[in-house]
Formats: C-alpha cells, sequence, structure tokens
C-alpha cells in the first residue's frame, strides 16, 4: 500500500495500533479503493502473521453455496458431497478469515455468522462434532450497514458484533495527492509483468490524472497503467497518449488516442 495522504496516513496507524491484536475489524470503502490490501496488511501486521490469510468475496458465492463454503461439509450432507470439504473457516485457522462485501451477505447466512461469532464454534453441513473459530475475522463493504440494518437487509446486532473496529478508506478522488506517487509505482508493475522497461508520466498527464474523478479507484487507475504500458507508443506518456474519457475532464487535445478496452469498476476490494 501506498499514500501520503492524511487519511492514508490515519489508516497505517491504525494498522501499527492493532499489530497486537485480534480484534475484528470492518473496512469501508468504495469498490476498488484496496479494502483487500488493507485486510492483507492487517494479517501481515498481527500475532496471526504466520497463519493463512484466507479470503472470500461473499457476494460472488452462490446463495446455495456460501453456507457450504464457510463452514464446510461431511460427505453425502447433499447431493454431490461425495467427501468431506473444510470450509474457509476452517482453512484459516491460526491466520485471518477476510470476508469481503459482507452487506451482500443473506440474510439467513447473516444469522448463521452471527451465532459463530457469538459461540465461538461452528458445525460443518451435517456434521455433529462442534469446531473452534481459530482465525481472526476481518470484514469490508461498499455499503453503509447502517443503512441497510433501516431496510431491514442487514441485522443490526450482526453489524454490532463486526463494527468494533471501523477503517473508512478514502477514495482515489479524495487523495489526489497520492496519485504520482500511485501511478509510478503501478507503471513499474506492469512493466515488469510484460518484461519490458518501464513508462513515465509526463508532467502534464500526471496533472491530467488527478483531475480526473476515478471512480473505479485504484483498480481502475491499475487498468488504466497497464493500458497504456501496453499501448503508448513512446517511452514518455504524453497527456495525448490518455484516452478519450480522461483528457477531456483536462483539456482539448490535438491528437486522438487509441480507445482502451472496457475495464469494469467491479464490485470486489
Amino acid at each position: 500500500m501506498l499514500g501520503q495522504a492524511a487519511a492514508m496516513q490515519e489508516i497505517f496507524r491504525a494498522i501499527g495500533r492493532l499489530s497486537h491484536s485480534t480484534i475484528t475489524v470492518l473496512i469501508n470503502g468504495e469498490s476498488g479503493s484496496g479494502k483487500e490490501l488493507v485486510a492483507r496488511a492487517l494479517h501481515k501486521h498481527s500475532p496471526h502473521a504466520k497463519g493463512p490469510f484466507i479470503a472470500i468475496n461473499t457476494a460472488a458465492i452462490p446463495k446455495d453455496l456460501l453456507e457450504s463454503e464457510l463452514f464446510g461439509h461431511e460427505k453425502g450432507s447433499f447431493t454431490g458431497a461425495q467427501a468431506q470439504q473444510k470450509g474457509r473457516f476452517e482453512q484459516a485457522a491460526g491466520g485471518t478469515l477476510f470476508l469481503d462485501e459482507i452487506g451482500d451477505m443473506p440474510l439467513e447466512m447473516q444469522t448463521r455468522l452471527l451465532r459463530v461469532l457469538s459461540e465461538g464454534q461452528f458445525y460443518r453441513i451435517g456434521g455433529q462434532q462442534s469446531i473452534k473459530v481459530q482465525a481472526r475475522i476481518i470484514t469490508a463493504t461498499h455499503q453503509d450497514l447502517s443503512k441497510r440494518v433501516q431496510e431491514g437487509s442487514f441485522r443490526e446486532d450482526l453489524l454490532h458484533r463486526l463494527n468494533v473496529i471501523r477503517l473508512q478508506l478514502p477514495a482515489l478522488r479524495e487523495r489526489t495527492e497520492d496519485i504520482p506517487l500511485l501511478a509510478a509505482h503501478l507503471m513499474q508493475q506492469a512493466a515488469q509483468k510484460l518484461g519490458i522497461p518501464a513508462k513515465t508520466l509526463a508532467p502534464e498527464t500526471i496533472a491530467c490524472l488527478k483531475e480526473f474523478s476515478f471512480p473505479g479507484n485504484v483498480r481502475q487507475l491499475e487498468n488504466l497503467c497497464h493500458w497504456l504500458t501496453v499501448m503508448a507508443p513512446g517511452k514518455i506518456i504524453q497527456l495525448h497518449d490518455l484516452p478519450e474519457e480522461i483528457r477531456s475532464t483536462y483539456g482539448p487535445t490535438s491528437e486522438p488516442a487509441a480507445t482502451p478496452p472496457h475495464t469494469e469498476t467491479a464490485t470486489t476490494a
């Protein structure tokens, strides 16, 4: 993680203060803002650092499979269960379990999760023996969970369980001073993946990027840097090399640029 903005410095300080703790943490932030990176940093600087870091996007797992993914199942517990399978809670034993997009978890699974967090143990589907939870729990969402509670789509008692420590991750547009540093890092990263020399950004190009709102946050900047590494012809990225949607926020340019492939802003962290 990189960031010199005050909001990011506060995140770094919080990670440091939590380094000797295994307390539950809730990370709030827009899609693409780097919530999983924060979760990984919390894990790396914790007493569970030597254990596994297991991440699951609860919004990406079909409702009827989520329980088995989280808690595992016994052989023959349902059609297709041909062998015993450990769930993510067991896989994360001695480490950290990161539940991303917790705000999209179905209500019935919220009830099961609340029971597990309250009792500190769970059963595999079809199991008769309780299994102790031995992982730190970190959750993340791009949603306002208090609003979800008011709407009746999120349990208030579960929110209280998860919201012991809450970290608010800023959007990229709220820390534009970090864009030059992030862009340089991401250009270097893209070049390494492709096995080519890294390109640099001209001052006017950086100024343009700082004026763009980046609705997809750091993930969108990362995709842009990868595209520029592949598509821009020169070693120095000029303003006219940027996509029209970005250049138009800064001012008209005389030279057209190729159109990059559509990149989703995604709902994951």
